[in-house]
């Protein structure tokens, strides 16, 4: 049976300074009409984790920045 390891990872507006989303008011957050140079700025971040074995499951944009959920086979 394979087993995996999970990690959450939070990361803040700061850390996003070159990714563009949008939240509403009522706090739903989405990354809609994103210029092709964010795009790649945030596939080389998901493609840096990718190359150590991590694969992402899941984002949430939220106000204040993200959080991520990562799986990897042990």
């Amino acid at each position: 049976m394979t087993r995996f390891e999970y990690e959450i990872t939070v990361h803040s507006t700061e850390e996003f300074s070159q990714l563009v989303y949008f939240c509403t008011d009522e706090g739903e957050c989405s990354t809609r009409e994103l210029p092709s140079d964010q795009i790649n700025a945030f596939e080389q971040m998901i493609n840096q984790r990718g190359s150590a074995g991590w694969e992402l499951i899941q984002i949430f944009f939220r106000k204040d920045g993200a959080v991520v959920f990562w799986k990897k086979v042990l």
